[in-house]
Formats: C-alpha cells, structure tokens, sequence
C-alpha cells in the first residue's frame, strides 16, 4: 500500500471536502496516512481525524513557525497526551531558520524540550529541517532518540548520510516532481532505496501538476511514479519499498495500519 507519512489532513483547507478528499486518496491506493500536529490547539482536532478516518494515524508536536503560539506548559500537555493518546511519532517538530523572526533560540528551546520527551517516551521524530539540516543533526547527536523522518529532505549527499546514520529515512514527496529540482532529483536518484519514505505534506507542496493548488494524499502515487521514473523501477517495486520504509522507521504503524 501507499503510505503518505505527512499529511495535515486536519487542516482548514480541508473543511470543505474533507470526507471526499479521504475517499479519493484511499481509491488512488493510499492506505495509511500520518497526520502531525503543529501546535497544542490542534492536538484535538489531529486526534479526531484519526479516530474518524480509517488508517489514519497521529503524531503529535509543536512546529517552530508556531513558537508565538506555543507556551513552556504546552509541553506538559504533550506529555499528557502521548501517555494517553498514543500518538505513533513525535512531530511535526524541528528548526525553521528560513522564515524571518523566528527567534532560533526559542526554537531550540522548544525542539530540544520534545526531543526529550520523544526520547522518554521512545517514539520516532517527525522533523521539520528548512534551511537547518546541520543545527538539527548537532541536536539529534546530543540528545539521541529512536529514529524518525527528515521530513521534506532537501540537503546535501553528505547531510542524507548523516541522517540515515541516526536512524532516520528521507521524506520525498510533491517538489522532487519538477524538473528544476535538480539537487533533489539527483539525491532521489542515488540515495539507497532503503532511505526513502512518501509524503504530500498536504495541502502544502504540491505536486508540478497541480502547481500553486491545494495539495492532497490523492496525488501521492503521482510521486511514487516520479520516483520509480527516476530510480527506473516499476511503480509496484517502489510502493512496496517505501511502506516497508516507512514501518521500519515508525514501528507503531505496522500495528495500526494492519
């Protein structure tokens, strides 16, 4: 089956169509869906996705372009709701050192917090790494935890080394279908196999046939194809490589998606 590994299926975007977009994933072959949180307030509303929509799985976290939002208590009620909800990852969680004023100390600050508390809980960590591959690697190699996805992989051969040498596989998904994205093409192309995990990171990236539209779990065998073209393997060899890729790095998913 397809699984896509993140997927804000509880955003705004989708109040309108919500139900329809879910049937039109699951008839495109998208059997698991993992929805991260971002931020405390919307813990709820991820949980309720997943309880409401089948193969549907949460992760829960505080996301670095949310750090206005976001209070030290919050961290609590993180901890209270992964001891009680289960989530199957930690996330969406990470540095974000693109977007301007957002205070890198602050970030850390709140990155570091919930990497110890993934770590307590032993649970894999969903990260968000614009423009921060190596401040996020430093961090990972302090404060070590069981793994997780470089969610939205866009870095260096040697940072894709580096990862996958903590236990962590690589998020592909709607960019690497354009063909300027050179460096990420190539990376898709020579990375082992064994690295890579699908994603839409819906409704956000979307792919080159939608460009500048909504983005949807709908369109991830679009990018399942465009990485068997690349990889020159058949679109079967490719779904059946990234869900074991995927389970592998998130072991609570081969329960719940069974």
């Amino acid at each position: 089956m397809l699984i896509d590994t993140h997927c804000h299926l509880d955003a705004a975007e989708f109040d309108p169509d919500r139900d329809a977009v879910f049937q039109r994933a699951r008839s495109a072959g998208v059997g698991g869906i993992v929805v991260p949180a971002v931020e405390f307030t919307n813990f709820d509303a991820v949980l309720q996705t997943c309880a409401h929509y089948p193969n549907c799985v949460p992760a829960l976290g505080m996301h670095p372009m949310y750090i206005a939002r976001h209070r030290p208590e919050h961290l609590g009620s993180l901890r209270a709701a992964i001891e009680k909800q289960r989530p199957v990852a930690v996330g969406e969680i990470g540095l974000d050192f693109f977007v301007p004023d957002l205070d890198p100390a602050t970030q850390e600050f709140y990155f570091v917090e919930q990497l110890k508390i993934a770590r307590e809980f032993d649970l894999p960590v969903l990260l968000h790494i614009r423009r921060a591959n190596d401040q996020i690697l430093k961090q990972l190699r302090r404060y070590q935890v069981k793994g997780g996805i470089a969610h939205a992989f866009n870095g260096s051969p040697q940072q894709a080394e580096a990862f996958l040498k903590l236990n962590f596989k690589l998020g592909f998904g709607g960019a690497m279908t354009y063909t300027r994205a050179l460096n990420l093409r190539r990376l898709a192309t020579e990375l082992p196999l064994e690295a890579i995990v699908l994603e839409t990171d819906a409704p956000d990236i979307p792919p080159q046939s939608i460009h500048k539209q909504r983005n949807s779990p709908e369109y991830l065998p679009e990018i399942a194809q465009t990485l068997a073209g690349l990889r020159k393997l058949s679109i079967q060899e490719v779904i059946l490589a990234t869900a074991r890729n995927a389970c592998a790095v998130i072991p609570a998913l081969q329960e719940r998606l069974s």
